[in-house]
């Protein structure tokens, strides 16, 4: 424990890239492997349970620091992060050596099934015995993760220079779901049992936003062109007998998508697709709202699957007959995609193939891209016909053009204080439309202003209270903001009706009055 603390206080202590890489590899080289394994557990977002509330910890932090809890409180949001707030007002008492990472992890998990009050007793134990920054540790892992700047890939190439493994194996390893309680260092990493992998994804290979100068510097000739599919990106694997499906977020979803279980028998085996799961009923590609509806269910009726069919929408193949063709060029890889569906096609079976674009100019790019609204897709992806299927995001190879967001002018309603630095700043907003002579909240948004422009609404928030909801605050109807977004739906869940995908700010229309600004009607016109 204390050797994971000090690691991360060395990674909080340097936005310098080489130097955290260093104090990484450092680490995995010195700790002792059950250590360093979950270390790479918590570093990929791989924590334990959570065995108490944050409640019942906040509740007991100000027990122990004599304070009132409304004292407390007002701590946390000036200090804007729990683990740090108790790790400062929870003093040392008494010394000892801490356990290792492992061993405190253990304790954490075995605490999850306590009382109460065993539990309160452990916490409050293990306050008074760490220092500050080994007292923060421990709060990040039983509360969440640690922001300090390290993304899965630079810890993988971390852990690459220390055990002299290619990064790019290491971060197939390291994909799917696995815990250091039922696996070690050396079976994860070092050598890995293939029957263990057999449900293993691939890293997924991610776009970059178009580069304002890209049409200029290259030739539309050494590109595929596809749409871009706004659903959920997904691979499809099948091996010795079985199918996995998995998310970009490394989630096993095979039982949300029951449909696909065919495939098992039609698609060969030592196969692995990459493709996008879409809402597709009557031939029709339908809204994401629908298809979270089908995520979240813990089980997936029959009528929910009349309701809510699914396609997954191919876009490539990274194992073929068992072999990992990912340094195959593109055009390689999508020639066998577009053979193995040919085989397997029909009307009956989930799978649809990614169109994929050849053109003469930049120009017809550009057209095409107009058509991604009618033909429901969030634009376009560039991909050049030499590309690998990489790790990550990378710049080069793959690039995503998107449409122009929509546009509304909103006004602001709410607002509650931000997180971290801006954890004294009103930042978070939320926004209405007219409807009649009322105002309807429809959004939330907390991206998109300068921090002089924050500044001044923060200003403009504690001036014009007008009532207050824990750290909510309704402000005077004054301010407009155009508000940009990317994609709309109807929803019964909100007041407006509807609910639009990843909504942002623009910019403040200084411009404009309040009966300037939209009405819910004219966002309602956007639907598809």
């Amino acid at each position: 424990m204390r050797r994971f603390a000090a690691l991360i206080e060395q990674l909080d202590s340097t936005n310098k890239t080489n130097q955290k890489v260093a104090s990484l590899t450092q680490y995995f080289q010195e700790a002792p492997k059950e250590d360093a394994l979950w270390a790479v557990a918590l570093l990929s977002h791989r924590r334990p349970s959570r065995p108490v509330t944050t409640t019942l910890m906040r509740s007991w932090a100000a027990e122990l620091a004599d304070l009132p809890e409304w004292l407390f409180e007002e701590s946390y949001h000036i200090v804007g992060d729990l683990a740090e707030t108790i790790a400062l007002l929870v003093k040392q008492e008494t010394k000892g050596v801490p356990p290792s990472l492992s061993q405190c992890i253990l304790e954490i998990i075995n605490l999850k099934s306590k009382e109460v009050a065993e539990k309160k007793q452990y916490i409050l134990k293990r306050w008074q015995s760490l220092t500050n920054f080994e007292r923060f540790v421990f709060n990040k892992i039983l509360t969440g993760g640690f922001r300090i700047g390290i993304s899965q890939k630079l810890m993988t190439r971390a852990l690459s220079k220390a055990v002299d493994i290619d990064e790019n194996i290491l971060a197939h390893r390291l994909m799917g779901q696995w815990s250091p309680q039922t696996t070690t260092f050396d079976e994860i990493l070092l050598n890995p049992n293939p029957e263990d992998q057999i449900s293993q994804p691939y890293p997924f290979f991610l776009a970059y936003a178009l580069e304002d100068d890209f049409q200029e510097k290259q030739n539309v000739a050494n590109w595929h062109i596809e749409h871009k599919w706004d659903g959920m990106r997904a691979q499809l694997i099948v091996r010795g007998g079985k199918h996995f499906l998995w998310s970009r977020g490394e989630e096993l979803i095979t039982d949300k998508f029951p449909e696909l279980d065919m495939l098992v028998d039609i698609l060969p085996d030592g196969t692995v697709v990459d493709g996008e799961l879409l809402p597709f009923k009557n031939g029709v590609i339908g809204d994401f709202n629908a298809l979270q509806k089908r995520i979240g269910r813990k089980t997936v009726s029959q009528k929910l699957q009349n309701d809510i069919p699914i396609v997954l929408m191919l876009y490539d193949i990274l194992e073929w007959e068992g072999k990992d063709i990912r340094e195959l060029p593109l055009s390689k890889r999508q020639h066998l995609l577009a053979g193995l569906y040919h085989q397997v096609k029909g009307a009956s079976v989930p799978l649809r193939i990614s169109e994929v674009f050849q053109f003469s100019s930049w120009e017809k790019v550009a057209m095409e891209r107009q058509k991604a609204t009618k033909k429901r897709s969030e634009g376009l992806m560039l991909k050049h016909k030499n590309s690998p299927y990489e790790v990550g995001r990378k710049k080069g190879n793959w690039w995503k053009w998107k449409s122009d967001p929509k546009t509304i002018d909103a006004v602001l309603t709410y607002a509650m204080r931000g997180h971290g630095r801006r954890t004294n700043l009103y930042t978070d907003y939320t926004f209405a439309l007219w409807q009649e002579d009322q105002l309807v909240t429809f959004a939330k948004a907390y991206s998109g202003l300068t921090d002089a422009e924050i500044k001044k609404v923060d200003q403009f928030v504690k001036q014009n209270t007008l009532e207050r909801f824990g750290p909510v605050r309704q402000v005077k109807a004054e301010l407009v903001f155009e508000i940009a977004f990317e994609g709309i739906a109807p929803s019964p869940r909100h007041k407006s009706g509807v609910a639009v995908r990843f909504p942002r700010i623009l910019r403040w229309r200084h411009d404009k009055k309040i009966t300037d600004a939209n009405r819910l009607e004219d966002l309602k016109q956007l639907l598809p």
